[in-house]
């Protein structure tokens, strides 16, 4: 074969390479993650999407917010009779090993509350697991700002979400930081956010298509997988059998590296939750402080379980009920509604019967703003 030829082919098609390259760099993410068929070819999911064993889940987790809030049942196209909730929040409201429908939301919905004035009040479970308030703060802003018009939030915390120096720890947060110096430029978070380091180069390459490659192959997976979750509504695997939480528990008085014997407002990011509110705008927004594991096992003295020491725990709802009253947040501890019995494989994390029991309360909270 004639070397001119194979060279001037070899030549065109590195040219046609780099234009599209060049190209594709005007594209924004954003707008490839908004492309979906969630809601159209088929069904959206009841849950933000996330997980690993994607062969039996159905699941990815992916770090687009706009792709993930695509995927969900919410609709940007909201209905004219919808009081519309969300309920943000950790892996208890997410619902590690419950089904769609037990979850907080799930229960909720299943009630087929109305309005005063006749709307359909419908939940929508925003959560999404690891224990981060800044990732709670992040979903809750991109669902707000996209357009998705919630006219109440519902935000279930715990202390394991407030630590100031684990708020990146979560992969989500730890590869959404533009979004993050937004945030914390916007409402003046006191946050430890690594500085963008890239060269010029280095930014350039990763708009590329190889620079690209991960994030794109999450979104064509994103969508592939709809399909089977529209077919089965299966989203998790749901084992028969795991490792209960702890009810015999370690002497150990320390939380998150420290000893006590008060706990320091200051190492807690409060400003963020604060944030949150802001975020809102006129939004209502009720805080929970959801129910945790008390165990009644060895060293129960010491701790209330394998998260929280008791001096920190009783600490935190000190300064966390003090807080709601000087900001005027609108705040209900639910710490020990639920008993241990009720908890699954993590001390946050509640069975269906426990759920049920949870809403009760909320409930009550809820029903006050649909008069």
């Amino acid at each position: 074969m004639d070397k001119h030829f194979i060279r001037n082919v070899l030549l065109k098609a590195l040219a046609l390479f780099i234009i599209f390259n060049l190209v594709w760099m005007t594209v924004d993410l954003n707008f490839v993650g908004s492309l979906s068929a969630y809601g159209r070819l088929w069904r959206g999911r009841e849950r933000l999407p996330y997980g690993e064993n994607s062969s039996e889940s159905y699941n990815l987790s992916l770090y687009n917010l706009t792709a993930m809030l695509e995927s969900h049942a919410v609709d940007a196209d909201k209905p004219k009779d919808e009081f519309r909730v969300f309920v943000i929040g950790d892996s208890s409201t997410w619902g590690t090993l419950l089904r769609p429908e037990d979850t907080l939301a799930g229960q909720l919905n299943a009630l087929g509350l109305t309005t005063a004035d006749g709307r359909k009040v419908r939940f929508y479970n925003l959560g999404y697991p690891t224990l981060s308030l800044t990732k709670d703060l992040m979903i809750l802003h991109a669902a707000i700002s996209e357009d998705y018009a919630p006219d109440l939030i519902l935000w279930p915390v715990t202390l394991e979400s407030f630590p100031r120096d684990r708020q990146l720890d979560s992969p989500i947060t730890a590869n959404n930081l533009p979004r993050i110096r937004e945030l914390q430029k916007d409402y003046g978070l006191n946050l430890d956010v690594p500085a963008d380091t890239r060269t010029t180069l280095q930014k350039a390459f990763d708009r590329t298509i190889i620079g690209e490659r991960r994030e794109l192959a999450d979104l064509a997976r994103l969508q592939m997988y709809g399909i089977l979750w529209s077919a089965t509504g299966i989203d998790q695997v749901y084992p028969s059998e795991y490792t209960p939480a702890a009810r015999d528990l370690e002497p150990d008085i320390t939380f998150n590296g420290w000893q006590g014997p008060a706990l320091d407002e200051s190492m807690l990011s409060m400003d963020v939750l604060a944030a949150g509110v802001k975020a809102a705008g006129k939004v209502p927004v009720v805080i929970i402080n959801e129910p945790i594991l008390v165990s009644s096992g060895k060293n129960s003295d010491v701790r209330y379980n394998f998260y929280y020491p008791r001096w920190a725990y009783d600490g935190y709802r000190e300064i966390m009920s003090t807080e709601a009253a000087r900001q005027g947040w609108t705040y209900i501890d639910l710490w020990n509604l639920v008993g241990e019995e009720c908890f699954t494989n993590s001390a946050i994390h509640l069975d269906k019967a426990g759920v049920a029991i949870e809403l009760q309360q909320v409930l009550g909270a809820v029903e006050g703003y649909l008069k």
